[in-house]
């Protein structure tokens, strides 16, 4: 009788995950490239030695340090995996320490969801440079201004600037393109 009914809850287990499976949406990647930060705080007598974190689920990514500055440019790719498109992204900003622990420089969160309906939308034979959507600043987001999502060279583009959150003053600079997995 247990051998049974163990079989029968191992199917359904197999069956569950075969559905969330299928519910997630368009998984691909998505490239953030950290364009740079502006007027960020200054943590050390000198400036700061800032970098940036990415969070989504259980990846975590981060920028190289930036030495004495309040304005870098990193300019740096980072690409994370996305399972679900209506999980948010988080942003930290640090300054890096070399005896002690890194200060925090402020944090953000973003999501992709907009994007994400571009995306669905299997654009082709557009202008490139046309502006497909803007996303404006609202309450529940960190945009510093509007984010204009653009069909470039055959691509969805997506440039937002975040301000910075928990923290005196602070913008950061990012570029967000969703990669299809081939398939």
């Amino acid at each position: 009788g247990s051998f049974f009914f163990l079989c029968i809850l191992i199917k359904a287990r197999k069956s569950r995950t075969r559905r969330k499976l299928k519910m997630s949406d368009l998984p691909g990647f998505l490239s953030v490239r950290v364009l740079r930060g502006v007027n960020l705080v200054s943590r050390d007598a000198g400036g700061s030695d800032p970098y940036v974190v990415l969070h989504l689920d259980n990846q975590k990514l981060k920028t190289g340090v930036v030495k004495k500055t309040t304005n870098p440019v990193w300019n740096e790719e980072l690409t994370l995996a996305v399972r679900n498109p209506e999980t948010p992204i988080q942003l930290e900003v640090f300054d890096k320490d070399t005896f002690s622990k890194d200060d925090q420089m402020g944090d953000a969160e973003f999501d992709i969801e907009a994007l994400m309906q571009i995306v669905r939308m299997d654009l082709q034979d557009i202008r490139s440079g046309t502006v497909v959507r803007t996303v404006r600043p609202g309450r529940q987001c960190c945009l510093a201004d509007e984010s204009h999502i653009v069909w470039e060279n055959g691509q969805i583009v997506q440039d937002m600037l975040l301000k910075l959150r928990n923290v005196e003053t602070g913008v950061v600079h990012l570029q967000l393109k969703w990669v299809n997995i081939p398939g």
